[in-house]
């Protein structure tokens, strides 16, 4: 748990997803676009199938030695906490290989979450020994082409698919 400060200069908190977290998931999608959403899940999909229970229970309870999902969390005036983005590391079965992605609240996309995330991701990700980090990314989706660039990923473009393919060896 360490707290970063984003482009407005606010702090928020980038911590493991925790299982008394769901409520507050809700909360972030209920707040998201449907370009948002379909960026991310490569499909539209309906706010009850986001939010089910049975979804975001196994999003808030992670088997750590497979995956880890970061939570970037700040507080709202009046005080209470918000989960504004997610990130997700996935450890490919049998592999020294990992699948990232995130999930940033509109509201606050473009200041620097989608990057702190994913650099956190891959700290976790050289802590556990992973060979290669990898991210399937929507072509249309340039800022999240720009982010893994910036990080140093390979990216490489499936037309057949319309996704960009983002590697980064650790």
């Amino acid at each position: 748990m360490r707290p970063a400060t984003i482009k407005t200069g606010e702090e928020v908190l980038v911590r493991p997803i925790r299982p008394e977290d769901e409520p507050l998931l809700i909360k972030l999608h209920q707040a998201l676009s449907e370009r948002t959403v379909y960026l991310r899940y490569f499909q539209p999909l309906k706010l009850s199938q986001r939010t089910a229970h049975e979804r975001l229970q196994r999003i808030c309870f992670i088997d750590y030695d497979r995956e880890m999902a970061l939570a970037a969390e700040h507080k709202k005036e009046d005080g209470e906490p918000e989960i504004i983005a997610i990130g997700r590391l996935s450890r490919l079965r049998g592999r020294d290989e990992g699948e990232m992605a995130v999930l940033v609240d509109d509201r606050f996309q473009h200041l620097g979450l989608g990057t702190l995330l994913y650099q956190r991701l891959i700290e976790v990700a050289r802590d556990e020994k992973l060979a290669t980090v990898v991210s399937t990314i929507l072509s249309e989706n340039r800022e999240m082409q720009a982010i893994c660039k910036k990080l140093g990923f390979y990216l490489e473009a499936d037309i057949d698919e319309g996704t960009v393919q983002a590697v980064l060896k650790l």
